[in-house]
């Protein structure tokens, strides 16, 4: 069959579908960042010892990152298989579900032990959910994409973190505002995972909707399927699936130094108020999701490659003054220090989607792209607000800085290895 294949998806469902759908993703994956540190040690991980309760709290964070390369396998088998539509809903009823269950779970003083087991099951539902989400969503914009845009459309999914983000910790500040800390403690917290339920039903409406993808369907016409996608990527793509994971680390480890380890070293070592931290964490989204779409545009117009090697220059720069920005005492240097990390952030994760795919032929794209992003979760993140409380508690706040630049080190000789791979898709001859 030779016929010119075309979408019935029009461009405004296809990248609503895709920014929707990692909001909601997103949404449930940071207010558990959030009560990882503010809820969870008190609500599950009752003891003695605070730190070592905030610590354990943060293990059953991390999960979700070991979970997430599973999620990746199982939902890029059947993205790759099945269809690119089918897979993105599958993935989106497995976290919702996963997230309001913990709003509904009963704390230790209730259940005993049996929670925190519970807690980290769910947890590792989200994390397996958000595996197959993620690499779904980007296709859908990329592979609906008209030449020269990709990096245009694959910017959707990307804006789905900062908006997440926005309103979660929007949410928490307004839970805090306007109750006490023991009615916040008793019931409060749980609110947002419950009501992810209404956010879950408005993806899932959109996403019925949409028609597949032209690549797969060029797949399906050609019999170009691959019967075990995650066996040929590590097979015949070894080279690309080593270089995205690297390539992605350092976007990991600044988002999760920026948002969860700041909030618990600013709202406890700083002495900084929860109210004041997450107002300027809010402002400093907002330049977050400022850099996604310049990075963007820049990366179609410069290339991909170029586009990220600048931005990972300027967050191994900005490891170095981490810790003289973060502890002056200064609140004004503070929120200065906060809204340049997150804008990096931007700069580095508007095109890193797109570049992902990018280096992956069609017929394991979303298993390849899926898996490079979540095993740089794994490497980046997963220990991240763990290992940086540690390192600063026993060495200093100077040696967190150091641990990004070194993750940038790394991700700058990847992104150097991979130049060539980081290039437009001709979905001509895919």
């Amino acid at each position: 069959m030779n016929q010119t294949i075309t979408t019935t998806n029009p461009v405004r469902r296809i990248l609503i579908a895709s920014l929707i759908g990692t909001t909601i993703e997103f949404f449930d994956f940071y207010i558990y960042a959030a009560a990882a540190v503010l809820v969870f040690p008190k609500l599950f991980f009752p003891g003695g010892d605070p730190a070592l309760a905030t610590l354990e709290s943060l293990a059953t964070f991390a999960l979700a990152f070991l979970a997430r390369p599973i999620g990746a396998a199982l939902f890029g088998h059947f993205g790759d298989r099945k269809g690119r539509k089918a897979t993105l809903v599958a993935a989106l009823m497995t976290m919702g579900p996963s997230t309001v269950a913990i709003g509904l779970l009963p704390g230790y003083q209730s259940i005993g032990i049996m929670a925190p087991i519970l807690l980290a099951l769910f947890r590792f539902g989200q994390g397996l959910g958000l595996g197959g989400e993620w690499g779904g969503a980007v296709l859908l914009a990329t592979e609906n994409a008209p030449p020269g845009k990709k990096g245009w459309y694959g910017m959707f999914p990307q804006l789905g973190a900062p908006i997440g983000f926005f309103i979660s910790t929007g949410t928490f500040l307004l839970l805090s505002k306007y109750m006490s800390d023991q009615q916040f403690l008793s019931f409060g917290w749980r609110i947002p995972f419950i009501a992810s339920a209404l956010l879950v039903w408005v993806g899932l409406y959109v996403r019925l909707k949409l028609t597949e993808t032209p690549d797969f369907i060029k797949i399906i016409e050609k019999n170009e399927r691959v019967k075990l996608p995650i066996i040929d990527v590590f097979v015949k793509h070894t080279k690309a699936i080593v270089l995205g994971t690297l390539a992605t680390i350092t976007t990991f480890l600044l988002f999760y130094l920026m948002t969860v380890f700041t909030l618990s070293w600013g709202t406890s070592a700083l002495h900084y108020s929860r109210t004041s931290f997450l107002i300027a964490q809010m402002i400093s989204v907002l330049f977050f999701g400022l850099g996604i779409p310049i990075s963007s545009v820049l990366a179609d117009k410069y290339g991909r490659g170029p586009m990220l090697i600048a931005a990972t220059v300027g967050i191994f720069l900005f490891g170095l003054f981490f810790s003289a920005l973060f502890s002056t005492g200064s609140w004004a240097i503070t929120v200065g220090f906060l809204v340049l990390g997150m804008f990096l952030m931007g700069l580095t994760y508007g095109p890193i989607g797109t570049a992902l795919a990018g280096i992956f032929p069609a017929s394991v794209r979303y298993t390849g792209a899926s898996l490079a992003f979540t095993l740089a979760g794994i490497l980046g993140a997963s220990l991240t607000p763990a290992l940086a409380t540690k390192l600063a508690t026993s060495y200093g706040l100077n040696y967190v800085g150091y641990y990004l630049s070194f993750a940038a080190a790394i991700t700058f000789l990847a992104l150097l290895a991979a130049w060539s791979s980081m290039k437009e898709v001709d979905t001509s001859k895919v």
